[in-house]
């Protein structure tokens, strides 16, 4: 019988910005417009501090993840510079290391030298990246696709909360953003659980407890800082 595995892990690069872009999205956009709306603000200002977090979040978001991978790849870059270099000028050791982490592993000694040429007349630097750095295809750092997909992400997350803002007005509007942000983040919560084949409770548990720390901490201090004002 043919066996079928399914695996996600090609999803791992752009899957976490898109979660991290969302769930920034929905909590920092729904504690602002709860945090300014305690605070007493109108309609039009707590739109305004809405559109304003939703905009500059976008490209705080994009700009950082840009940068930290970029971070990645350059240290990646340099890791296989170095690999190359010795390849080129240790060729045996560089034999013997692969081989060596091959019997760490629990490979007999000749199988390993056997798996350790062969790998290394196909593919030495692509050989040393996976078993010696841990680079692979899939998990190599792409700064573009992380900036944009954390970017997108982040501004459907916002637009979510801040249009429960827009639709409603009246001392209702905290509790509503508050609940429908909860509601969003447990549904995100569960489809990125789905996307990578993890427990769909636990991510959206999890989401939510800290979007709702967030949103009580802000309204408190909104409320704070409105009655003092």
């Amino acid at each position: 019988m043919k066996h079928i595995e399914v695996q996600r892990t090609h999803r791992i690069g752009w899957l976490r910005a898109a979660v991290l872009g969302a769930d920034d999205g929905i909590v920092s956009t729904a504690s602002l417009v709860v945090g300014v709306a305690a605070a007493g603000a109108n309609r039009a200002a707590i739109l305004i501090a809405g559109m304003a977090g939703l905009v500059g979040g976008a490209m705080s978001m994009a700009a950082g993840e840009f940068v930290s991978v970029s971070s990645q790849a350059d240290t990646e870059r340099a890791a296989l510079a170095v690999e190359r270099k010795e390849l080129r000028t240790e060729p045996e050791a560089e034999l013997a290391e692969l081989a060596g982490l091959f019997q760490a592993r629990g490979v007999d000694a000749k199988v390993a030298q056997e798996v350790a040429e062969q790998l290394t007349a196909r593919d030495a630097i692509g050989a040393h990246a996976r078993e010696e750095l841990g680079i692979t295809e899939m998990t190599s750092a792409r700064p573009v696709q992380a900036a944009v997909t954390s970017a997108l992400a982040f501004t459907v997350g916002a637009a979510l909360p801040l249009l429960v803002a827009a639709l409603f007005t009246g001392s209702l509007r905290v509790w509503l953003v508050g609940s429908s942000a909860l509601v969003f983040l447990a549904a995100l919560g569960v489809v990125g659980a789905r996307l990578g084949g993890a427990p769909a409770g636990k991510a959206a548990a999890r989401v939510t407890f800290w979007g709702a720390l967030a949103m009580i901490v802000t309204a408190a201090i909104g409320k704070a800082f409105g009655a003092v004002v």
